[in-house]
């Protein structure tokens, strides 16, 4: 075992070579998952063969407790095998953190909670019995609106996000130039394709569930703490995950109320929540209120740059931190930035795709869109004039390990075409379509985790890879099989990976941009020492050694990897850990975004019709997989800009459009051919691999490109998201102007 802490900048290495790493490799895992061989947590069925199935009974109020429940029709529905309510659930741990205990008493904390769960022999009859359960509340009065719940909003004691640097109101005063806006986003669902789904089995007290996961280390403490069970006790598959976007980061309903099953009945238990359990049941993107105020001189220089932003969740929940990239974006001596927590009886807000960047700059990069026309000043420059090379808030004693914002801002101007824009807006028209272009900056703070691997060389050539590591559709089983066919010299073909176990060494997951930067490190790390076992074995020096076309070689000799192998695998393990280069160094992604709308001038109806992302996110592992995360990411900022909103029910406390019918998420004819570029970059303060996450920096301030592209067609500013034609209608030029 290899352990390895991350604390120099990385110098020249192996992957350096990039004989395989940094080209636009197809996904492994992609013929699997057209031709339906890729197993999903509910697909099973051979591992837990005679299994029953579970139906969840939601509470049909937001708050309140329940008073009565009656369940004696339901037993005696065909099929049915057990019925657990929080009369007769087992005991479970606390309501903390992350675990998640289910029906552990009457109190209903919010809509669609967990009141019951069937177990039938099929699914329609668990289905069927858990509508003929009957249930008496005692209904609560809720809090559900945040605008209502603002002015009782505090500070949160355990996350203290403000800051503040110099003396903002005195600057902001001072300040010739200001914009003082409020900007609206709505809660947001994740909507990922494959819902919450769980399979459970018990041999003895030892617990394996195959569940729909991002972060497996986590879901086996929380499961721990949750159950009441040793965590050497349980295993967690989660192979393929059929997207997550933060919504399965932390274990919820299904896998809890699985295994509890499972072990009533003595036999597997399946669970799947259904779409509007998904949206009520599990987590959501909070709603923000954000309040932005930039100060500048007659140039475009900052002065002085606030911005506060309110949200809601349950009590003791984390807030949306929406405020947390203006920390780090622009330049300004005087700045504040402050985040406070309403409490609501809501579903749990919690990380959704870029969690606080994703929002947060739909307010910020509108306010500089306002802030270059009150200047008279081309948007693209104000933000050129206005990049820092270190941590405003820390000075140049903390610069940034790499920032390439500028260059992103340049090269999309360019390729877009942005000489082109007429800064008057609503001059440019295309028969009834009014039409404007659009530009944001992106940032996405650097994580990294600890991370790591076992790698295996066999005497039949093939490397084995396992790790916790998780593929929720960002191609992680791909490079990680270029990172080890990179460091080996083993064709890229005979490298299998295992993926989504926890049986394997402990990885980062899948999650906050973090993991494929950690993971692939964490191999990097695994990889080296199996490097120095096969070196030391053909009587070479690792330091010097080069692996590659199945052979080691250094000083002239040269033997092949089979020989060294024989007949006994030979196998390494590796962990990495990161030190102080995250505090020594500010670290982040960058990227614009440049986008190109029309408004039909009639109906109101917006339509994206151009997009470009430029991104600086360090070594681009795969440009393939890379740019399918950035589509994505696109696609997901479309939706929130233009039609992404939960609306909540304000007297009942629940999420009215709670399935795909109802909530609107951009589809195949809402979005046109959309172009990536990656700047060739380097950090080597982040990884060895000198990589940095994307798929989060792919939506950061993509909305805001579509918003100030809106603005520029029609010369209406909402700030109120989703740009809805209800919002845009009565600010559109008069039809016979047209």
């Amino acid at each position: 075992m290899s352990d390895y802490t991350f604390d120099t900048p990385a110098g020249p290495n192996p992957i350096d070579r990039e004989r395989i790493v940094g080209k636009p490799v197809d996904r492994i895992d992609g013929p699997l998952k057209v031709s339906g061989r890729a197993r999903y947590a509910y697909e099973h069925n051979a591992e837990a063969p005679n299994a029953a199935y579970g139906c969840i009974l939601g509470a049909g109020i937001g708050k309140g407790r329940v008073i009565a429940i009656d369940v004696r029709e339901a037993e005696h529905a065909p099929g049915v095998l057990h019925i657990m309510t929080h009369l007769n659930a087992p005991q479970q741990g606390p309501a903390k953190d992350d675990f998640a205990p289910q029906l552990i008493g009457p109190e209903v904390r919010n809509f669609d909670q967990a009141i019951a769960l069937v177990v039938a022999e099929t699914f329609e009859q668990a289905r069927h019995a858990a509508r003929l359960i009957r249930v008496s509340y005692d209904r609560e009065p809720g809090r559900f609106s945040l605008r209502a719940e603002q002015a009782n909003a505090v500070k949160p004691a355990q996350w203290n996000p403000d800051s503040a640097v110099g003396d903002f109101a005195a600057g902001f005063a001072a300040s010739p130039v200001k914009v003082d806006a409020t900007y609206t986003t709505p809660d947001q669902s994740h909507t990922m394709m494959e819902p919450h789904a769980t399979i459970a089995r018990w041999d003895g007290d030892q617990l394996t569930v195959w569940t729909a996961n991002q972060v497996v280390h986590w879901a086996i403490r929380d499961l721990s703490g949750t159950l009441l069970v040793p965590p050497e006790k349980i295993r967690v598959v989660s192979a393929y995950v059929g997207g997550g976007f933060g919504g399965k980061l932390w274990i919820q309903s299904d896998v809890v109320l699985a295994a509890l099953g499972a072990r009533a009945v003595g036999r597997p238990v399946k669970v799947a929540l259904m779409r509007p359990q998904v949206m009520n049941n599990t987590a959501h993107r909070a709603a923000t209120i954000q309040r932005v105020r930039i100060g500048a001189d007659h140039d475009g220089r900052i002065q002085a740059i606030g911005h506060e932003s309110w949200s809601g969740n349950q009590e003791g929940r984390r807030p949306e931190m929406a405020a947390s990239q203006t920390r780090l974006l622009y330049a300004g001596r005087d700045r504040m930035t402050a985040t406070r927590a309403a409490v609501l009886d809501l579903p749990v807000g919690s990380s959704m795709r870029a969690p606080g960047e994703a929002v947060g700059l739909l307010a910020l990069e509108g306010a500089m869109d306002e802030l270059a026309e009150q200047l008279g000043m081309d948007p693209v420059e104000l933000r050129i004039r206005n990049d820092v090379q270190y941590d405003p808030e820390k000075g140049p004693e903390r610069p940034f390990s790499s920032r390439h914002l500028v260059e992103c801002l340049r090269t999309g101007a360019e390729r877009f075409g942005w000489s082109k824009r007429n800064p008057r807006p609503g001059q440019v028209r295309d028969g009834r379509w009014l039409v404007g272009m659009g530009v944001a900056s992106a940032i996405r703070g650097n994580v990294v985790q600890p991370s790591g691997a076992r790698v295996t060389l066999n005497p039949d050539g093939r490397l084995v890879v396992e790790t916790q590591m998780t593929d929720i559709g960002t191609g992680s089983y791909t490079i990680l099989a270029q990172t080890a066919s990179e460091m080996l010299g083993v064709p890229f073909e005979q490298v299998e990976v295992r993926l989504g176990d926890s049986r394997f060494p402990v990885s980062s997951g899948s999650g906050g941009s973090f993991g494929a930067n950690s993971s692939t490190a964490g191999l990097y790390v695994a990889c080296e020492e199996l490097r120095r076992q096969l070196a030391q074995k053909a009587g070479l020096d690792p330091a010097t050694a080069v692996f590659e076309n199945g052979q080691v070689r250094a000083g002239g000799r040269a033997q092949s990897l089979a020989s060294l192998v024989g007949q006994t695998p030979v196998t390494a393990e590796g962990d990495i850990k990161f030190a102080e280069l995250q505090q020594k160094y500010a670290q982040a992604g960058f990227g614009a975004h440049f986008c190109e709308v029309g408004v039909d001038s009639y109906t109101g109806e917006t339509r994206v019709r151009r997009m470009l992302s430029v991104a600086a996110a360090g070594r681009i592992l795969n440009p393939k997989t890379a740019r399918s995360q950035c589509l994505g990411g696109m696609t997901m900022g479309i939706g929130a800009a233009l039609m992404e909103d939960a609306v909540v029910d304000t007297r009942l406390g629940y999420f009215v459009n709670h399935d795909m019918a109802g909530y609107h998420v951009p589809v195949h004819a809402d979005i046109p051919e959309l172009e990536v570029i990656f700047l060739d970059e380097l950090d080597d303060k982040s990884s060895p691999m000198k990589a940095k996450g994307v798929g989060e920096l792919g939506i950061c301030g993509v909305g805001a490109a579509v918003a100030n592209a809106v603005y520029n067609a029609t010369g209406v500013r909402v700030r109120e998201y989703p740009i809805t034609l209800d919002k845009l209608l009565p600010g559109l030029p008069a039809l016979s102007a047209i």
